[in-house]
């Protein structure tokens, strides 16, 4: 039997806007289980909503604690996504390996997330038994909340079977007579312009347009628009009135 999906947990969120962008990026990657500690402008919060994009389910799902400890008392795995506390001695997980083990572990895992100025404090990272660290560029690492949301649901999801989005069927390919017609209707038009000049390349121009004209991905219904092209600009329609 698979582990339950985890718990995000943010901690003292401050913009509704990234709650619900937090929701949003959390329902991409089948997450539904919201908790918020103490959100600064309280809940529900009118701006999470259409940040969401849709994700209302997990909104209206979020529950409310006071403290973290509250959050996460019926979790058996508290993680805590922050860089390295200093005087912390913890483990220290990337996304991916925090992910295997919420996957493998028994029990219900939660995944701390601070607030978006400052993070988490020490004290919420004490409660957690290990540390998420996402690998970034040391030089700029500027994460918003609901980056650091997908990053670790995108991690957790590799390991569910979610539906991948359906492939759009492709039109047939065209047959090598309409792109014989097309070729040729393009090539008288151009001997009309002198556009074949001079003579002697002439042969490896014609070669070129027909390489060109005959890659791999024409439909029926491109080669009639530019033929349809073509047609128009070799017999202009005069202006209208």
């Amino acid at each position: 039997m698979s582990a339950p999906a985890p718990v995000i947990v943010l901690v003292r969120p401050q913009l509704g806007e990234n709650i619900g962008k937090a929701a949003r990026a959390m329902l991409n990657f089948g997450l539904v289980e919201m908790r918020l500690v103490a959100p600064r402008d309280g809940w529900p919060n009118p701006s999470a909503g259409p940040a969401a994009s849709g994700a209302d389910i997990v909104l209206a799902r979020a529950q409310m604690f006071d403290t973290v400890a509250e959050a996460v008392a019926d979790c058996a795995h508290v993680y805590a996504t922050t860089v390295r506390k200093r005087g912390i001695t913890k483990p220290v997980l990337t996304p991916e390996a925090a992910a295997r083990d919420i996957r493998t572990a028994a029990g219900r895992a939660a995944i701390l997330f601070g607030p978006e100025r400052s993070g988490l404090e020490t004290d919420d990272v004490t409660m957690a038994r290990s540390i998420i660290t996402v690998p970034i560029n040391a030089e700029f690492g500027s994460l918003n909340l609901a980056q650091a949301v997908i990053l670790v649901a995108y991690e957790w999801s590799k390991g569910e079977a979610l539906v991948q989005p359906p492939e759009v069927a492709l039109p047939p390919p065209a047959r090598q007579g309409e792109l014989e017609g097309l070729i040729a209707q393009l090539d008288a038009m151009l001997v009309q312009t002198g556009y074949f000049f001079p003579e002697e390349r002439s042969a490896t121009t014609r070669r070129t347009l027909r390489t060109l004209l005959t890659k791999p991905g024409w439909s029926t219904e491109e080669v009639r628009t530019l033929r349809g092209v073509l047609s128009t600009i070799d017999r202009p329609r005069p202006p209208r009135a």
